[in-house]
């Protein structure tokens, strides 16, 4: 008597379920994938952008806070404020210039803060009194701003567009040499809105 083994398979239909199970689960392990990796990357490109950000608010803190007395002459000739700014740009005179190769050249330097193309540049100047063919150094500092503006606190702690302010332009030397308590700078930003921060003026009174 012959005895007969059948070995135990799948059929079709098994492995059409299978099959289907199998890449409805592969979908929605790629799709919780996809959506960690797109919150890993926008969380990588926030963190850049906050880093930046921090970095300018550094940047313009030393600078404001090293700012001097000092007048400067534009390039005719004419002698400019120690500090002179509006509502959307400021430029002074700062001391702490870094000399890491002891050149023979001023510890002072001119700086100033603006806007363009919806982003915060900062220029300087390699001299303090421009000649006709003193050009800036320009850089930007934080894309994505759509608005700057700046607000100077005077010696009686009233809130000032311009600087110096505009009682005193018709008086001399002292009003060009002064410089605000503080500074405040807004900014409107694409990324987290509007943004406050306020600078204390140390050369101030």
């Amino acid at each position: 008597m012959r005895t007969r083994f059948h070995s135990a398979g799948f059929t079709l239909i098994e492995l059409l379920v299978a099959m289907s199970i199998f890449a409805v689960v592969a979908v929605m392990a790629y799709g919780g994938l996809d959506v960690v990796l797109k919150a890993r990357k926008q969380g990588d490109e926030h963190s850049v952008k906050l880093a930046a950000l921090q970095t300018a608010f550094a940047i313009i803190e030393r600078d404001i806070e090293q700012a001097v007395s000092r007048i400067n002459r534009d390039n005719f000739g004419d002698p400019q404020p120690a500090m002179n700014g509006n509502d959307d740009t400021v430029e002074f005179t700062r001391n702490g210039r870094r000399n890491p190769g002891n050149f023979s050249r001023s510890h002072l330097q001119r700086i100033a803060y603006g806007i363009e193309d919806e982003e915060l540049m900062r220029a300087s100047w390699q001299v303090l009194d421009l000649a006709q063919d003193s050009e800036p150094a320009i850089g930007p500092l934080f894309a994505g701003v759509k608005t700057v503006e700046f607000r100077y606190l005077d010696d009686g702690l009233e809130w000032q567009s311009g600087w110096p302010p505009v009682s005193n332009l018709s008086q001399q030397s002292a009003p060009l040499r002064g410089l605000p308590k503080a500074i405040e700078l807004t900014l409107d930003t694409e990324e987290w809105g509007e943004i406050k921060r306020l600078f204390r003026v140390a050369g101030g009174p």
